[in-house]
């Protein structure tokens, strides 16, 4: 069975951990193939640390790598290659041999480039205090373009053709500049240079790819940002320009002849985060405090990394939009452990009157998405349940809330901080159709001595 593997909340809730705890070597479970990337670009942030110490934070590169799991590039990724250049060599320093043998990229994947990033930064800079949040990477301008001129819009393919190359990227940057004024980016001959280069080291594919790796044996597919965040269901404009439900993966699947043959994980962590503005309704400046994040902060785009007691509202929105999950995947068990004021908010207090389930619409109504993200930023927690400091009592509350099993916990940075599931997810009790904490394995075990 192949894994979908999604975050429920605004980002940041530890999919790279998880992916890496599902990629690592397990009695009785099948190796997994490949990690295939299914949304977003460069601008994903999923942190992973050996149990020897080594820290990445994958970004293109799927976080099974340290396992020595390929990763793919599907059609659906925006593909920066500078920016895939500079992982490698973070990885390769870290002991991972040629990294770039390990990846496989669809010709059809939309390339990111220096324009798309000097543009998406002078919009950002013309918002002034009105800033959306955006990395800063171009990944939105990436969409935004191949949206607007979808035959024009560079692809990983168009490397191998350099005078297809050249033209794309002069049309882009001169309609880009014609737009917004002189770009801070190189010329197009040096990104000429650059994405040539990358063609000759990474191993393009054609559609017939992905239905053979599919065949080999389990993939898990590694989505970015998270569910709250989505270009169709988030809260505008505090969104991404990217699909970041199920709906991409499951699509994939379809395409390769596999339909609705994966297990759909969504990952929470025991509070709720976010990079910059929007809407936290939960937002909590003493827990931003308390639980100090080693890999996450201030953004020089993004802004200031916040932080909130759970919110049950906005997950299970966040489960609605996604169409259901199978499991669910807790990290950060070791933060109540550590900080045992935490809480869930089970509904808002809003001007208009209390609110216990966030009203879910048709994906791509922004009219309605906009109107919601203004109540959101008006409601006020309410309805608290306080579990205490018992991980094992927040499983269950978070189980109950959500309406899934959870699958596999998280109390520490490492896939040694991980309990679940122990073998193949299909013999897991989630088949047994079990709606509380189904655990393949014993209870995990929460020290709080290092943040998750």
């Amino acid at each position: 069975m192949h894994t979908l593997v999604v975050d429920l909340g605004y980002g940041d809730a530890g999919k790279g951990t998880v992916v890496d705890r599902l990629c690592a070597p397990r009695p009785g479970a099948a190796p997994v193939t490949a990690v295939i990337r299914f949304n977003g670009g460069a601008q994903a942030a999923h942190n992973v640390v050996t149990t020897d110490g080594r820290h990445h934070t994958f970004a293109q590169f799927g976080s099974g790598t340290f396992s020595g799991v390929p990763t793919h590039l599907s059609r659906l990724m925006m593909v920066d290659p500078l920016a895939l250049a500079t992982e490698a060599r973070h990885l390769a320093a870290l002991g991972v041999p040629d990294p770039l043998a390990l990846l496989t990229v669809d010709r059809r994947a939309r390339l990111t480039t220096p324009y798309h990033a000097a543009a998406n930064r002078a919009r950002e800079r013309a918002r002034g205090t009105a800033r959306h949040g955006s990395c800063g990477m171009g990944i939105g301008e990436t969409a935004a373009y191949a949206l607007a001129h979808p035959a024009d819009a560079p692809t990983a393919g168009d490397c191998t053709a350099r005078p297809v190359l050249r033209r794309r990227l002069t049309l882009l940057r001169d309609r880009l500049t014609a737009e917004l004024g002189p770009l801070d980016a190189p010329p197009v001959d040096a990104c000429l240079d650059a994405f040539t280069a990358f063609a000759d080291r990474v191993t393009l594919v054609g559609e017939d790819h992905l239905p053979r790796l599919l065949r080999r044996g389990p993939a898990v597919f590694e989505g970015a940002q998270g569910v709250l965040l989505d270009e169709g269901h988030g809260f505008h404009p505090y969104t991404t320009w990217s699909t970041t439900t199920f709906e991409g993966a499951e699509g994939l699947l379809a395409e390769a002849g596999r339909p609705r043959s994966a297990l759909r994980l969504g990952v929470v962590r025991t509070y709720t985060t976010r990079h910059g503005r929007g809407p936290l309704v939960t937002e909590d400046p003493v827990l931003t405090a308390a639980l100090p994040e080693p890999h996450n902060g201030h953004g020089r785009w993004q802004g200031a990394f916040r932080a909130g007691h759970f919110d049950v509202p906005a997950h299970a929105y966040a489960v609605a939009a996604c169409g259901g999950v199978d499991a669910l995947a807790v990290t950060h068990l070791d933060a109540p452990v550590r900080h045992g004021a935490l809480r869930l908010a089970h509904g808002y207090r809003t001007p208009d009157g209390p609110l216990d389930r966030i009203p879910l619409a048709e994906p791509g109504n922004l009219h309605h998405q906009q109107a919601l993200t203004g109540r959101m930023l008006t409601a006020r927690p309410d309805r608290w349940q306080s579990p205490g400091r018992d991980p094992h009592v927040w499983t269950d509350a978070l189980s109950a809330a959500l309406s899934a099993p959870v699958l596999l916990t998280s109390c520490g940075p490492t896939a040694a901080d991980k309990a679940g599931p122990l073998g193949d997810p299909a013999a897991s009790p989630l088949s047994t159709g079990r709606a509380t904490t189904a655990l393949s394995g014993s209870r995990s075990r929460c020290p709080g001595t290092s943040p998750v």
